[in-house]
């Protein structure tokens, strides 16, 4: 029972810290680029970005197979290298959550980085800073509070994810089954105590989560 309990919460909880380290560092170098920057296809680009929001999961989920599956570019590329398919594996549970979790880092840390008055950073750059340093002493730290909300409520998002997961990855029991997967197992098994419980543990996580956001947003 223990086993059973515990092991898609830890799955879940790597495949969390795995996709929001990917997404915390591509949002930010992306939400930093775009708050920037202007050039031709900016908002097709963005609207791509963007398009995991709204796009149902199972649409999401078909994409990724036909891009990572064994006939996709990037999926037979992976095949001739390791020699099996990432499908149905908890690097594919990995993607699927970096995918739907980053528009959420991506807008914020834009937002975020909007934000940062251009007279701190043409001072910096006046007294001989570098372009990496004045992101590094000035953009960053001044846009720090959008970044943390960004981080946060992209991992919440990362740890909810279902749909897609349950097409790419699967829900097979200490593979790639998360705790959303493991509750929809466990009312269509009838089994409504082990789910609840699952229920009542990913509620306390997203809760922490937000309740943390929304403590460092009023500092």
């Amino acid at each position: 029972m223990l086993t059973t309990f515990w092991e898609p919460i830890k799955l879940s909880i790597i495949v969390t810290i795995a996709a929001g380290i990917i997404v915390v560092i591509t949002g930010t170098l992306f939400g930093l680029l775009f708050a920037k920057k202007q050039f031709r296809g900016k908002i097709l680009v963005e609207t791509i970005f963007m398009l995991p929001l709204v796009l149902p999961p199972s649409v999401i989920g078909f994409l990724l197979i036909v891009v990572f599956g064994n006939q996709g570019v990037i999926g037979t590329w992976i095949k001739e290298i390791f020699g099996h398919s990432i499908i149905f594996t908890s690097y594919a549970a990995v993607i699927t959550a970096t995918v739907v979790a980053f528009p959420l880092m991506f807008q914020t840390a834009k937002a975020g980085f909007q934000g940062v008055h251009r007279k701190f950073e043409e001072a910096a750059k006046d007294l001989g800073a570098t372009n990496f340093q004045v992101f590094l002493r000035v953009s960053l730290p001044l846009a720090k509070r959008a970044l943390l909300t960004g981080t946060i409520l992209s991992c919440a998002r990362a740890l909810g994810e279902f749909g897609a997961t349950l097409m790419f990855a699967g829900n097979i029991p200490g593979v790639t089954q998360t705790v959303p997967t493991a509750i929809y197992m466990a009312i269509d098994s009838g089994d409504m105590t082990l789910a609840w419980l699952w229920v009542i543990t990913i509620i306390a996580l997203s809760f922490l989560l937000l309740i943390f956001t929304r403590t460092k947003a009023n500092e």
